[in-house]
């Protein structure tokens, strides 16, 4: 138990350290390569944000544990919402911007309710993950399009802001760029294979379900980069990047995460998960676009609003540990 414990209290910290490298030295690469910002922030850092939870969740689906997929998948974009919107915005109110809210939020609230489809038969198959894997790419296609028609008196796209800032804190060379880059992915993996054997070996001990230690252990871990994104920009009061980051993670472990575990390992669904699970996820992404409702040109998630988000989070996650055993 104690090696466990350790293993992934250490995979824990090296999975935060080296995604914020892989994410930074991936954007500078990118960038000196070439690919306009918008490109960059979709396809580096808004997956990038999401590598821990792909990495791990697919170490866990070969590895014979694809409920642990799922749970961090879930649980992920659970803490995102409650966990790191909710202690942005009791730190600073996060704006929500009338394009995210008319856009982004809606196709998010449909998304979860595509992955509700694929679980609803007790089992997610290699053709369901297809499906997932199918959207991901129809909704990038859409993005890419959406913000190339963007109007000039439009806020920048989130993701490509992000771009400019990382480039502007890093200032790394093309050399320094790609040492980052593939240092940051080969501690991904090192540190992703560490959690998920801690991981696995806390939940055989204590007797929990790979399904709950994917929601609280695995999905708390994976989401601290996240989590310390989110502290830094409410610092900066740079709230749109929190929100952006949490929209676009959550899409993306919605259908990237769960899509590839699957397809690398078909997974059965236990039906707690779609009695228990299923619906706060669909409940407190729904809260998040009503929340983010104001009349005018862009609305907001109030300090009680992310008190709200982050007490249901801390009461979900408690019942989880106080029911797992």
């Amino acid at each position: 138990m104690t090696a466990a414990i350790i293993a992934t209290l250490l995979g824990l910290a090296a999975l935060a350290w080296s995604a914020d490298r892989f994410v930074s030295g991936a954007s500078a690469v990118a960038t000196h390569l070439g690919m306009a910002p918008l490109l960059v922030g979709m396809l580096v850092v808004g997956f990038g944000t999401s590598a821990p939870e792909l990495v791990v969740s697919a170490f866990a689906a070969a590895g014979g544990n694809p409920e642990i997929a799922l749970g961090n998948a879930m649980g992920s974009n659970i803490a995102n919402i409650g966990l790191i919107l909710g202690t942005t915005a009791i730190l600073i109110p996060v704006i929500v911007h009338r394009g995210v809210l008319s856009r982004e939020m809606p196709v998010l609230l449909g998304i979860t309710l595509v992955l509700g489809l694929v679980m609803l038969d007790g089992s997610i198959s290699r053709f369901d993950a297809l499906i997932l894997l199918l959207v991901l790419g129809a909704q990038l296609a859409w993005s890419i399009g959406a913000s190339r028609r963007r109007r000039p008196d439009e806020p920048e796209d989130e993701l490509a802001l992000e771009v400019e800032e990382r480039e502007r804190r890093a200032g790394m060379t093309r050399r320094a760029a790609w040492a980052w880059t593939l240092g940051g992915m080969a501690l991904l993996v090192v540190a992703s294979r560490l959690l998920v054997w801690g991981a696995v070996g806390i939940a055989e001990r204590l007797g929990w379900s790979d399904l709950v230690i994917g929601l609280t252990v695995v999905a708390i871990g994976t989401s601290a980069p996240e989590l310390a994104a989110a502290v830094a920009a409410a610092r900066r009061r740079e709230t749109e990047l929190v929100l952006g980051n949490v929209i676009g993670s959550n899409i993306f472990n919605t259908l990237a995460v769960v899509g590839l575990a699957a397809l690398i390992a078909p997974m059965a669904v236990d039906q707690v998960a779609v009695t228990r699970d299923l619906p706060v996820l669909l409940a407190m992404t729904a809260a998040l676009l009503l929340m983010g409702y104001r009349p005018g040109d862009h609305g907001r998630i109030s300090r009680g609003e992310g008190a709200l988000l982050l007490t249901a989070w801390v009461v979900y996650t408690g019942a989880l540990v106080v029911t797992a055993g």
